[in-house]
């Protein structure tokens, strides 16, 4: 008996996916659990399963298109059993295209790479060549996009073709193939008589990647839509320090690092200043109980944001070990889009990289995001001497829609006393 497979719903946001491509081949025998096809989301990579043995009788969708979520992408059965009851039915905006005459399309001449001031073409514009203009547009490898000639009936007569030529910037025989390659040129040509050279192009450009895509645009959203404004502490970083070192030759205890106690103090801190953990949805403020803590991921595929769901009663152990469990699961690209939603306050630490202050980017509709910076050496007054001590820098960035300086302040305030007495905090 044939079966559709459908595309997944991988999380209650996701409403289409990328199919990237496909891992079985049509008419290829697959087994139960053997992987046909590879998706992408906004967020995350993940591989459609097989859920019965057979034939891959057909495939409905090329690699790269972009599929609704519980669409037929491919049918599994015997040889000869019917496809077409699980065909989908086309979009009705490609229908009508289908309906409709096709146009013949005309293959484009290549452009020349500096823009050249041609007339506007008349009615026999680019394409009616005197035999002597043709030849020379054949020598010089040189095929304007458009061109109105001054010859009977907008004729190109030689004259008007090789005008143009001695106008227009010369190419080399390697850029002008690396212009068909899809390099493009960064200024005028470096070669005698102003030739563009291999040299003077760019690589061809790199189309943004559909996670690269969302982030941009809810970073602007972001900007666009709130009152942004950060402020920086620090805080004596002995206590981390000391802490994470005792957690290493216990070896019991999860091996939580400097960024799970700073998530754990920081989840402390949000139930002493509740303000923090906020939201603001169509011009209402909604202040939460639990805790569902974001952090900041570097991926290949991108920046993500995994939540720790529910960790208001967390230990330091298990806040790690939830911790860990999301970020590898990021980094590997098999993360659930449920994992990356729900989230009420965000920690991005950039202090592993070395960067001692910065502005990190609230993610709406959340009021406010920390940023972790690295640990330093600062000169301390103490008992008439000074000393220097490793501090650990923040940068909480607020929605000053929501929360006003003070409320801020005192966050920071609270975060480093936490810090500073993180053992006592953690009961380990």
């Amino acid at each position: 008996m044939a079966t559709p497979i459908k595309m997944p719903q991988h999380g209650n946001t996701v409403e289409e996916c990328i199919l990237v491509r496909w891992i079985a081949s049509k008419g290829s025998r697959i087994s139960t659990g053997e992987p046909i096809a590879e998706v992408e989301t906004d967020k995350a990579n993940f591989e459609i399963e097989a859920p019965v043995e057979g034939v891959l009788l057909e495939t409905f969708f090329e690699e790269g298109a972009l599929v609704p979520v519980l669409t037929n992408i491919c049918v599994i059965g015997q040889p000869g059993e019917d496809v077409e009851p699980f065909r989908p039915a086309p979009p009705a905006s490609a229908a009508a295209k289908t309906a409709a005459p096709a146009e013949a399309v005309q293959p484009r001449p290549l452009a020349e790479p500096a823009p050249v001031p041609v007339p506007a073409p008349g009615p026999a514009a680019a394409g009616v060549l005197s035999p002597r203009a043709r030849r020379f547009a054949e020598e010089h490898d040189f095929f304007p996009a458009s061109l109105m000639g001054s010859g009977p009936g907008g004729r190109v007569l030689e004259a008007d073709i090789r005008e143009l030529y001695e106008s227009s910037p010369r190419v080399s025989s390697l850029a002008r193939q690396m212009i068909r390659d899809g390099h493009r040129p960064r200024g005028s040509g470096a070669g005698a008589g102003g030739m563009l050279l291999a040299r003077d192009l760019l690589d061809p450009p790199v189309r943004m990647s559909r996670i690269r895509e969302t982030i941009a645009r809810r970073m602007r959203d972001s900007l666009a839509g709130t009152a942004q404004y950060t402020m920086h502490a620090s805080a004596d970083a002995n206590g981390l320090l000391a802490m994470r070192k005792k957690i290493k030759a216990a070896g019991g205890h999860a091996d939580a690092n400097v960024n799970d106690m700073v998530m754990f103090c920081t989840v402390r801190t949000l139930i002493e200043v509740p303000d923090i953990n906020a939201e603001l949805i169509d011009g209402e403020i909604f202040r939460h109980t639990e805790i569902h803590l974001g952090f900041a991921c570097d991926t290949d595929r991108g920046l993500l944001v995994p939540v720790v769901k529910d960790c208001r009663d967390l230990s330091l152990p298990e806040l790690a070990a939830r911790t860990h469990r999301l970020s590898d699961e990021a980094v590997r690209g098999v993360l659930s889009p449920d994992d990356m939603t729900g989230g009420t306050f965000t920690v991005s630490n950039l202090g592993g990289l070395g960067v001692e202050a910065f502005t990190p980017i609230v993610n709406p509709p959340q009021v406010a995001i920390l940023g972790v910076n690295a640990i330093q050496l600062r000169p301390v007054h103490r008992d008439g001497e000074v000393l220097f001590v490793d501090h650990i820098g923040f940068s909480l960035t607020c929605d000053h829609q929501v929360i006003d300086g003070a409320p801020g302040a005192r966050f920071l305030q609270k975060l480093k006393q936490n810090i500073e007495n993180i053992e006592a905090l953690a009961g380990l």
